[in-house]
């Protein structure tokens, strides 16, 4: 089987990092700022402007890129997934990485590193364009069987292509359909994917 993950939100914890840091970086800016309901969009989760929202990841983004630890076990069940005879691609639409340019290609390489540093196995690396439609291109392209996502666009316009594993976020808890399956952890994801073969 070809494995499609994602990263951000799939190998880290991207909700987690948000909550903590634009809430510190709104309390030493003196933004005002209100924790709702968990949405995607970090403007919406903060009740703050896109400026501020963008401002943020320009001023956090690499330390993220860098600093953000997988999620516990994830190296270890995609160990196991390839010692079973599956393919990893890795599909990512990280911020910056679609830029030809030398900002580009230094987040593609902050990817790769923390790639290898963290343990992530894989056949390929895939840059993605960051839009829907060309996430599910690159799936059809690649023959991929199955994706690992977190994103609510993604994940609804994905399962139109392939079944996908939607790593449980608050932000993406309405996420539902027949080819969506929800898992809350690595070994949760090891256990489905055992069960859908």
């Amino acid at each position: 089987m070809r494995i499609g993950i994602d990263i951000d939100g799939v190998l880290t914890d991207r909700e987690r990092f948000a909550i903590d840091y634009i809430s510190k970086y709104c309390v030493e800016n003196n933004i005002e700022y209100n924790i709702g309901d968990s949405n995607y969009e970090d403007c919406k989760t903060f009740n703050i402007n896109k400026e501020q929202e963008n401002d943020f990841w320009n001023k956090y983004l690499e330390y993220y890129s860098i600093n953000e630890k997988a999620r516990p076990f994830a190296s270890e069940v995609i160990k196991k997934l390839k010692e079973d005879g599956n393919e990893i691609y890795i599909i990512t639409a990280r911020w910056l990485t679609n830029r030809d340019d030398d900002v580009g290609n230094k987040m593609r390489e902050i990817v790769k590193d923390w790639l290898y540093e963290n343990k992530i196995l894989y056949d390929k690396l895939i840059f993605s364009k960051a839009t829907n439609e060309r996430k599910s291109q690159e799936i059809i392209e690649n023959k991929i069987d199955l994706i690992i996502e977190d994103s609510p666009n993604n994940i609804n316009e994905l399962s139109k292509v392939v079944p996908v594993i939607c790593y449980h976020a608050e932000y993406n808890k309405n996420c539902l359909g027949s080819k969506i399956i929800r898992c809350y952890s690595w070994y949760d994801i090891y256990s489905k994917i055992n069960n859908l073969k």
